[in-house]
Formats: C-alpha cells, sequence, structure tokens
C-alpha cells in the first residue's frame, strides 16, 4: 500500500527481546511490566493457513521441471508459509462462496485461515488498485456476506487495507475533497466492524497503515484543502477500533518491525488515555513510550512481516519506497507466538511475489511476478534456508 507525502524513517530488524526493550519490556519475563496477565486475543499456538496451490508452489513445481533446483528449493520454503487470501471484487453471493470455501479448507486441515476484506468504495484513491463497491449499500451488502461466509468458524480478517490510513480527504487524494465521502467510509468500516463480530470466532484488525504514515494525533498537511487532517488514532476510533481485535500494519509496505512495534505501541497507549483515562490527545512519543503495558485494557495489533527483512527502501529520482521496491527480503515467518505484549501475530498479509504496481518493471498490481518473488526469498531476513 502507498504513503503520501509524509516523512521517512529508518531502523534495524530486532528480535523480539530487543523489541521489548524498546517498548519497556524485558525479554527475560516480558510480563515485568504489564499491570495484568490475561489470554492473548490469539493463542500463541495458532496454526495460520498454508494455501496449497499458490503461486509460490506452481512457480516452484515449474522451476523444478525446468532444472532451477535452487530456485525451485527457495520457492517450495516460500509456498510453504501461511499468506492471506484477499477478496476484492463484487458480488455479495460470490463472495460468501469464496469465503466459506477458504474457511472450510482451513478448518479441515485444523488451521486458521487469514482474509483480507478489500472492497471499500474509492480504495486508494481510485489509484493503482482502484476499484471496490460503487456505493455505501453495495459495500454493506458485500461485507455482510463475506461475514456470512466466515459464520462460527475461526477466521482473522484485515479491514480495508489503506481504508483508514488513507482517507479522501488527504490535499494529494486525486478524488479530491468531498465532505461526505469521509464520514461514508467510517460508516462502512464501522459496519464491517459489527458484521464481521458476530462471528464467534472471527478476529478483526482495522488496518491502520504503517510507522512512517499518519501522525498519531491530528495535523496540519501544511498544503491542500482541507489543510487540517485526522491522526491515525482518531481514524481508529471513529473506525470503530474499540469494538475490534486491534488494528494490522504495515500491510503491503516495508517498514522495519522495530519501528512498527514501537509506532504501534504509542497507538495502543494513546487509544488507552483517549478512550480510559478523558485526554482529548495523545502525550509526547517520551511519554508514551515510558507508559507501561496494560495488555488486557491496550488495543492489540498485528503485524505484516512479508516483505520487510531488510526494511524499507531509500527511493531515487522517480521511484517511490513502497512501489516494487527493489532489493527487499522476505521478514519474519508467520506466528502468533511474537513475545511482544500487544503484538497480537506477525502475519504475511502481503503474498509475495505478487506485484505493487506497474512501476520498477513490475506488472499490474497483484498480479505474480517470478523475478521479484526470487529475490524476495534470497535476500529473506531471516534466511528461508
Amino acid at each position: 500500500m502507498r504513503n503520501g507525502p509524509r516523512g521517512r524513517r529508518v531502523g534495524l530488524t530486532l528480535a523480539a527481546t530487543a523489541v521489548c526493550a524498546l517498548i519497556g519490556v524485558s525479554g527475560a519475563g516480558a510480563e515485568g511490566t504489564v499491570t495484568a496477565s490475561g489470554p492473548p486475543h490469539l493463542p500463541k499456538g495458532t496454526s495460520f493457513y498454508v494455501e496449497p496451490d499458490s503461486n509460490a508452489a506452481r512457480q516452484a513445481e515449474q522451476w523444478r521441471a525446468e532444472g532451477r533446483v535452487a530456485d525451485a528449493e527457495l520457492m517450495e520454503g516460500m509456498a510453504a508459509q501461511p499468506t492471506a487470501i484477499w477478496f476484492t471484487t463484487a458480488g455479495a453471493d460470490q463472495v460468501r462462496e469464496n469465503v466459506r470455501n477458504v474457511v472450510r479448507a482451513a478448518r479441515a486441515k485444523d488451521q486458521v485461515p487469514v482474509l483480507v476484506a478489500y472492497f471499500v468504495p474509492y480504495r486508494d484513491c481510485s489509484q493503482w488498485s482502484a476499484g471496490g463497491a460503487r456505493s455505501e449499500q453495495e459495500y454493506k451488502d458485500w461485507i455482510d456476506a463475506f461475514a456470512e461466509g466466515i459464520g462460527d468458524e475461526k477466521a482473522v480478517v484485515v479491514v480495508e487495507p489503506d481504508g483508514l490510513a488513507l482517507l479522501t480527504s488527504e490535499p494529494w487524494c486525486t478524488i479530491g475533497p468531498d465532505s461526505e465521502l469521509v464520514p461514508q467510509r467510517f460508516r462502512e468500516i464501522n459496519h464491517a466492524v459489527d458484521a464481521l463480530k458476530r462471528g464467534k470466532h472471527t478476529r478483526v484488525y482495522l488496518d491502520a497503515g504503517h510507522s512512517a504514515w499518519q501522525a498519531l494525533n491530528d495535523y496540519d498537511a501544511g498544503y491542500g484543502e482541507p489543510r487540517q487532517q485526522l491522526g491515525i488514532v482518531n481514524r481508529l476510533l471513529q473506525g470503530g477500533v474499540t469494538r475490534a481485535d486491534g488494528f494490522a500494519l504495515n500491510t503491503s509496505n516495508y517498514r522495519f518491525t522495530e519501528d512498527l512495534v514501537q509506532y504501534g505501541t504509542r497507538v495502543s497507549k494513546c487509544i488507552y488515555l483517549r478512550t480510559e483515562r478523558g485526554a482529548t490527545s495523545c502525550p509526547a512519543n517520551e511519554e508514551l513510550d515510558a507508559m507501561p503495558v496494560h495488555r488486557p485494557k491496550m488495543t492489540h495489533f498485528v503485524l505484516d512481516t512479508s516483505r520487510n527483512g531488510l526494511g524499507h527502501y531509500t527511493p531515487g529520482e522517480g521511484e517511490t519506497d513502497w512501489c516494487n521496491p527493489p532489493g527487499r527480503g522476505l521478514g519474519e515467518r508467520p506466528t502468533a507466538n511474537t513475545g511482544i505484549p500487544l503484538v497480537d501475530a506477525f502475519l504475511w498479509v502481503k503474498r509475495p511475489g505478487e506485484s505493487d504496481g506497474e512501476c520498477q518493471g513490475g506488472p499490474a498490481a497483484g498480479r505474480w511476478w517470478p523475478e521479484q518473488a526470487l529475490e524476495l526469498a534470497k535476500l529473506a531476513s531471516p534466511p528461508l534456508r
């Protein structure tokens, strides 16, 4: 997913113990500063669904048949990892059936599928990944059917990548300002939360961009109209995060895990202060960092680590840091045992090897790109083999 003209940050990939130290939790006995213990939103032993006939699996078969044994082994390593299944196209009846098929396939393997709902109107500000429902009602019907497809089976759902981080109010959004579209987006996301949470075992995470995108507090964009923009905390609160299981960071992006944990923990602490302590805005980062983690009371989050093994890219002239940046690698393997109090899971939400868009020589967004897949596998950190 893209990000607007906001600042860039750098960082280093850290092991879970180092990340815990960063947020004030010791690696040995990581619950040290947690005020109370409670069950995680996802059990540590959760086994996520591995799609048997993925692009990576088919690519491995092709390369092995061609005698490219080393490359085939790398693709087999990638194919063995659980990745999210995206639902992006119209038709309530069709999405209900498709979701149900995935959920049943996962149940047969005693696994939990990670599903992505990506159909909100005006998604991606009608740019690279344009599409989505044609109206608010069409979206509500679609997400209702999506939820019905899950029923009371187990599933993790990432709701609308960029849906909150990229509102049509952004000065650079090609749709332009419209006083009704932002409230409509919040209604749509809230409806998705309520529909999905009717399922007894559905874990719902609202996409919230990444660590180098939206500020915590409302801010002046400094250009365009309207200049005043909502910070990510207000966007999440107005999107219904308190009724969901949490939020998701780094979907289809490349930010270092360390940076994401720090940012996500600050977001979570600020939500706690806003909803439990009567705060009207987030305090300074230093104050948030010094604040202890209240695990049962604070909002949890998940991270997309599919392509962040080497972190983000520093773009050259005419390049972006989000669209098929070269020299990137697979990141931490999917797991619900992160060792980080508020992080429910590392997930591969973006499907590695599928293009971000027609840039850097890549095909259209979502199309399989074998060359990129191989590069990601070769540069994986930690290594695939």
